[in-house]
């Protein structure tokens, strides 16, 4: 365990581009020891020829909330080291601008694809522009995106698909719908392509899942049988998470047996749901059944049906169930991912047993989350333990996981409750300069206000 003097020095001048750039690029000694206040990536001699396509997107990805962080490094790999970026590299750093509603250079770059064959815009990059438009509840904008397709040869079924997902992912099902069957059909619109019926019906049966609205889901299912829609795996599987999730997971046990008796195939994501829904109404050792019936019928459990297993028995407290589930995963070949991790660590109420979970997971390659880490600093601030919740934050910047607003809040109210209010509020006005909420806090604004 670092001194406090030394974890406080660490936790105040740490950078990710420091870690990030340093695992993922392999860069000198000149850059690592260039100062980490600099705000933009600082310049270097020499980079090594490995400078990849991969690289350079989850080093954008570790920037996820700091937009401008991202732009420079993306600016800088291009001008200083003539690094060619790819469609993937310009869509990685399109989602980032997008998330903080900095359109007009999302469309600055998509101009800058158009002019290199190798960096073409394509399906993912709309699907990126509709997804942040329709997150900020810009709908009039996404369908001007969709308008503008025909510019770049993708006016297709495709095209028009991820419009009208994106809108149900946001809560944009009403405007869906009247898209694909309303008074919104205008011939801007209106696909003039042969559309499938069925998938448009499951996008938004799955767009009023996404929003709550259970009556619905099952007056939308019973239109979808007046109109004659067929109904395919899909929809069974949508509707089957619906019932579940609604609080009637038998009644996804019985379409389970409908779809049985009328002999549609199940995948693995069908089976999952129903592995979920059997172990909430009638046990995890029913679960735990089926995972057998579906290697016989030759469909093999993949991460999600053990993470599934693991969930159930570490909600029933059997715990010890849950590690030998952990244990079999892996001598089947199916490595476990940070959500077995999570799983687990949601149950855990032991500070010791936490950390050394924690350091298994780590040993076994799979790396934590933002997510996880939040999770985990929330639980040792609830128990007043304050430097397990600094050495969490100390990893995270380490492994270059950028800071949302989750985990700045968290390490803050951990700060406050031991009374170090000079240090939180430090925390809360780098939250403040990134572009992130802090939540009010009156011993800081007393503090201020003295």
């Amino acid at each position: 365990m670092l001194s406090w003097s030394t974890s406080r020095q660490r936790l105040l001048c740490n950078f990710p581009v420091l870690s990030v750039i340093k695992n993922l690029l392999s860069i000198n000694s000149k850059w690592i020891s260039t100062s980490a206040n600099n705000p933009s990536p600082p310049t270097a001699n020499a980079l090594p020829g490995s400078l990849t396509p991969k690289a350079v997107s989850h080093t954008l990805a570790c920037y996820s909330n700091e937009w401008r962080r991202a732009l420079d490094f993306f600016d800088w790999v291009e001008t200083k080291h003539s690094f060619v970026h790819t469609t993937d590299t310009f869509n990685r750093m399109i989602d980032i601008l997008g998330k903080f509603f900095e359109f007009e250079l999302c469309w600055a770059l998509i101009g800058r694809m158009t002019r290199s064959p190798g960096s073409f815009p394509n399906h993912v990059t709309f699907r990126t522009m509709f997804d942040r438009y329709t997150s900020a509840h810009l709908v009039n904008e996404a369908i001007s995106a969709y308008c503008r397709l025909e510019e770049f040869n993708l006016r297709d079924a495709v095209s028009y698909y991820n419009l009208i997902d994106a809108l149900c992912d946001h809560q944009h099902v009403a405007e869906a719908v009247e898209i694909c069957f309303g008074d919104m059909r205008s011939e801007d619109v209106s696909p003039n392509f042969a559309v499938d019926e069925t998938k448009i019906h499951n996008l938004i049966l799955r767009g009023w899942y996404k929003v709550g609205w259970w009556r619905k889901c099952r007056d939308f299912w019973e239109e979808m049988e007046r109109k004659g829609v067929r109904k395919d795996l899909h929809s069974y599987a949508i509707y089957m998470d619906i019932v579940c999730k609604g609080g009637k997971p038998w009644k996804a046990v019985k379409l389970y047996k409908e779809m049985k008796r009328k002999g549609v195939k199940l995948d693995v994501v069908a089976y999952n749901t129903v592995v979920r829904a059997i172990g909430l109404a009638e046990g995890v050792d029913f679960s735990i059944r089926l995972v057998r019936e579906m290697r016989e019928a030759g469909c093999q459990p993949n991460v999600v049906t053990y993470n599934t297993i693991i969930k159930l028995l570490c909600g029933n407290g059997r715990l010890r169930e849950a590690g030998r589930v952990l244990d079999e995963m892996r001598k089947r070949g199916c490595e476990p991912n940070v959500r077995t991790f999570n799983c687990i660590f949601v149950t855990l109420e032991k500070p010791k047993e936490i950390l050394r979970l924690f350091d298994v997971m780590m040993g076994s390659g799979v790396s934590p989350t933002v997510e996880t880490f939040v999770l985990l600093m929330r639980k040792f601030e609830r128990w007043g333990f304050l430097r397990p919740v600094l050495m969490l934050w100390e990893k995270m910047i380490e492994k270059g996981c950028s800071p949302n607003q989750d985990a700045y809040n968290a390490l803050i109210d951990a700060l406050v409750d031991k009374g170090m209010i000079e240090m939180a509020r430090k925390y809360d006005q780098e939250m403040y300069e990134k572009g992130l909420s802090p939540k009010p806090r009156p011993e800081l604004t007393e503090k201020v206000e003295e």
